[in-house]
């Protein structure tokens, strides 16, 4: 004979006891799909974000004359520069121990050229205090004569401004790297002002700025991008597929080669000697070889023809969406060719224009290498600024302070897309 639990099987799974059994299933799909994406978000983790979050750390850390002169700016901090025009005879004695002490051990340098950065002449004044500090001899007799001493090393050790600037850069956090970035700096009174005229580089008036300039020819290549992919991905998304395909590879034969490859080729093709020139003065069209390279020109056709296919791409996806039935209809109800693509066609290709350019001002905001090689000195953009203060002036502050405006830009223009746009309508194949 059943019993009631063999009789009832459905109300036994019923109810609460249903519910349950649906949601611990579903808890052990989700530890599932977890652990399959862990190594993923782990790798990310390691190789993407936190080389992020540790190069942003160098734009405000400023440990290194922090922890070379600990004394020495102890010794300043109830030091007025407004007021005083030295600071006291125990700073002028903590730093010439200090110093001596960093030039045997062979870490003034460094803190040389930190302070080089916002004062020019101070990484020979360090290296000399310390060469000769480190020749005197420390003792009884010299308490109470070291501010003399240094002054006669070198007549700036009794200048407002050089000892305002050895606290200012002592802090161990600053905003001294956003400043420069922003072409302005902190005076010897803790103002804030801008850089002489001469000096300043990323915030001149008009479009001679690193950041206009940067700004700018990434919209111009955007909008040449999308004026020159916009009918091959029309003639990709309507021809019949054989062809389609086999004018497909022709667009991602680039991605096959190198970019470094492609850049030097237009270098060969522009040049005063190159093909482009020679073909124009064949047909006649010049008299005179003209400058196509190492100038804005170059640039922008380099870039074009590198960035094309990321344009391509996602209006082709896009466009092989569309049904043509639509056009089709347009053309039956006594709508011209023209009328039928501009007011049916055209507007629902729109969401692959946007992400296409999207996605091409974003990468063309970060070139460095084919601005370098085909375009000249004004026509750099500021990855170069960046690339150049890692490797060449090793001022990795001012380069991390220049990174982290260039990613705040691009959140900003990311946001914005989503406003007016929407990320949900993102196509990008």
């Amino acid at each position: 004979m059943a019993t009631a639990q063999e009789s009832h099987p459905i109300e036994v799974l019923g109810g609460a006891t249903l519910k349950a059994a649906l949601a611990r299933a579903e808890r052990r799909n989700k530890r599932r799909a977890l652990l399959l994406v862990a190594p993923l978000f782990l790798f990310i983790c390691f190789a993407f974000l936190a080389p992020i979050v540790r190069m942003m750390g160098y734009s405000f850390d400023n440990p290194v004359v922090h922890e070379t002169f600990p004394k020495t700016l102890a010794a300043l901090e109830d030091w007025d520069p407004t007021g005083a025009p030295t600071p006291p005879e125990a700073a002028y004695a903590a730093l010439a121990e200090e110093i001596a002490r960093a030039g045997k051990n062979r870490t003034v340098g460094r803190a040389a050229t930190r302070l080089n950065y916002d004062m020019g002449g101070m990484r020979s004044l360090m290296t000399k205090t310390a060469r000769k500090v480190g020749r005197m001899q420390a003792g009884p007799f010299m308490e109470g004569r070291w501010k003399d001493a240094l002054i006669k090393i070198s007549k700036k050790w009794g200048d407002r401004e050089v000892w305002a600037t050895f606290k200012e850069v002592g802090k161990r956090y600053t905003d001294s790297f956003f400043l420069k970035a922003l072409d302005m700096s902190r005076d010897w009174e803790g103002k804030i002002t801008a850089e002489p005229e001469s000096r300043q580089l990323y915030f001149l008036t008009g479009m001679d700025s690193v950041w206009a300039r940067t700004f700018w020819i990434s919209a111009l290549v955007t909008i040449f991008c999308v004026l020159l992919g916009y009918p091959v991905a029309y003639l990709l998304a309507n021809l019949p597929l054989r062809t389609s395909n086999l004018l497909m590879i022709l667009v991602l034969l680039p991605f096959w080669t190198s970019l470094l490859v492609r850049t030097t080729a237009w270098v060969v093709v522009l040049q005063t000697q190159g093909v482009l020139n020679d073909l124009l003065v064949f047909l006649g069209i010049i008299d005179e070889r003209i400058q196509l390279i190492f100038n804005r020109f170059g640039v922008l056709v380099a870039m074009t023809h590198i960035l094309l296919p990321f344009m391509i791409l996602p209006i082709y996806s896009v466009m092989k969406n569309i049904p043509p039935s639509y056009e089709r209809a347009a053309r039956s109800l006594g709508a011209t060719p023209w009328t039928a693509f501009w007011r049916v066609y055209f507007p629902q290709s729109l969401a692959g224009i946007g992400a296409g350019g999207l996605l091409v001002f974003i990468l063309a905001l970060g070139y460095y290498i084919t601005p370098a090689l085909v375009g000249g000195p004004t026509d750099q953009m500021v990855s170069y600024f960046i690339a150049d203060h890692t490797n060449r002036s090793l001022n990795w502050g001012l380069a991390s302070a220049l990174g982290g405006f260039l990613l705040a830009g691009v959140l900003v223009i990311y946001i914005l897309y989503d406003k007016l746009v929407g990320i949900d309508n993102m196509k990008l194949g």
